[in-house]
């Protein structure tokens, strides 16, 4: 079991050279600790809560100078912890941190366990389980439209509305529980299907959105695949607004896969730029290249199949194309800058049913066009309502449709006449499923395992 009666302690920033670096107390010797190690400038002997104190750290025993520091003491339940906190910025070079860190443990912390500040937060009740996973989230995101779900999250939006189904499933239960206890007296009569029906619409909302919210959340793999010189390093460097990759005229310039991450439309796109694929090639290096762009190609969520829109399509197009088979792909017309490319137009049946857009990656002409299309291809064409909750979690999305599915089993064993016992069951596995979104039903080594997702120190 987890124990809340200990004090722990963390560097809280990353180590490296920076110019602040904090390390992070949380517990009831906090206070006791951070007195003994600050010595401060204007000869104050106890920390006002919330409010910076300016001094030194040092030695406990000798009295030495560690490193010049501000302290803030956050006292509980008023502290993200909801226990007593205490702050030390001082430098961030390594070696300071680390002593500070060590002194901390000297006087009776221990150091914490990955993501054990943000447990606590959430075993206090501070913050419920879905709320403290949004706080990696918030760490992690890549865009601004990715920050913005997981601030969603973090606020509660999506919890409220967990809570409120499991709540009308909660009230279901209480019905068909005291049915199956009270056999025998007058129970007025309550309909389970309709309620449960909402609950089922419910859950589908939510799920709705769950493909589009772990698109902003998670990122999409994108390959660039093409023949050798149709301009794929080009338009990795075009979309990236950069020279990240190598372009020269030479064919087969990259020999190897390259990835870089771009912000299109609020999306975390993982570019891959690939050497250009060709049946043969008498050089090794080569080879391994092409054999690597193919596993890219596989391993990719979409494909951005480019060709010279100068020329016209070759073998090698199409045995590219047939590479491609039904990923979601577009297909990039590139070299549009040519004189020849206007009158050059790939065939109807080469990738059909990708949306085709014209574009240099040289001059940057339809750049826009091409970001908009891979949006539309990636999320749908579907818009993100600003006041929609998106689940952004797998293990949410995960839990929603066992949810989903445990109802619509009640509304099925409901209508073929079972006994509430019976109907109960399915209602009470929906109730747990929503229970581990936000903590109530979750096991130990569940939390073990979302919370050592978290870097120490949060």
């Amino acid at each position: 079991m987890y124990s809340l009666d200990d004090t722990i302690a963390a560097i809280a920033t990353s180590i490296g050279q920076s110019g602040v670096g904090i390390v992070k107390l949380s517990g009831p010797e906090a206070y006791p600790i951070a007195h003994r190690l600050f010595r401060s400038a204007v000869g104050r002997t106890n920390f006002q809560p919330y409010r910076l104190h300016y001094g030194q750290i040092v030695e406990p025993d000798s009295g030495a100078t560690v490193d010049e520091a501000l302290v803030v003491y956050m006292p509980k339940p008023r502290s993200y912890t909801r226990q007593d906190v205490v702050e030390i910025q001082a430098h961030g070079g390594l070696v300071p941190l680390r002593r500070i860190f060590q002194l901390t443990l000297s006087l009776g912390a221990r150091p914490a366990e990955a993501g054990e500040m943000t447990l606590r937060a959430f075993l206090n009740g501070r913050l419920d389980l879905a709320q403290a996973e949004a706080v990696l989230d918030v760490i992690e995101a890549k865009t601004e439209a990715a920050l913005r779900v997981a601030n969603e999250q973090l606020s509660g939006s999506l919890s409220a509305q967990v809570a409120d189904v499991r709540r009308a499933l909660l009230d279901t239960l209480a019905f068909l529980e005291a049915s199956i206890d009270f056999v025998e007296d007058e129970i007025p009569f309550q309909d389970v299907v309709g309620p449960l029906r909402e609950v089922g619409a419910q859950l589908e909302k939510l799920l709705h959105s769950a493909d589009q919210g772990l698109i902003y959340r998670q990122g999409v793999r994108a390959a660039i695949v093409g023949r050798p010189n149709v301009g794929k390093s080009s338009l990795l460097n075009a979309l990236l607004r950069g020279d990240r990759a190598i372009v020269t005229a030479i064919p087969g310039t990259t020999r190897d896969t390259l990835e870089e991450t771009a912000n299109i439309g609020g999306i975390p796109v993982v570019l891959v730029d690939t050497a250009g694929i060709r049946a043969e090639t008498a050089d090794e290096v080569e080879r391994i290249g092409v054999e690597r762009s193919r596993a890219a190609l596989a391993r990719a969520d979409i494909a951005l199949m480019v060709v010279d829109g100068s020329q016209r399509l070759e073998i090698g197009d199409w045995e590219i194309e047939g590479l491609v088979g039904q990923k979601p792909a577009l297909l990039v017309v590139n070299k549009n800058d040519l004189p020849a490319a206007q009158q050059v137009e790939p065939p109807a049946d080469f990738l059909p049913a990708a949306h085709r857009v014209r574009m240099s990656a040289l001059t940057n002409e339809g750049i826009e066009t091409l970001e908009a299309a891979i949006v539309e291809l990636v999320t749908g064409g579907s818009v993100t309502l600003a006041d929609t909750p998106l689940v952004s979690n797998p293990r949410h999305k995960a839990l929603l449709q066992r949810a989903l599915s445990h109802t619509q089993a009640a509304i099925t064993a409901q209508q073929d006449g079972l006994s509430p016992d019976l109907v109960s069951i399915d209602v009470r596995a929906a109730v747990d499923a929503l229970g581990e979104i936000t903590g109530e039903t979750a096991t130990e080594d569940l939390l073990d395992t979302i919370f050592s997702k978290f870097c120490i120190g949060k």
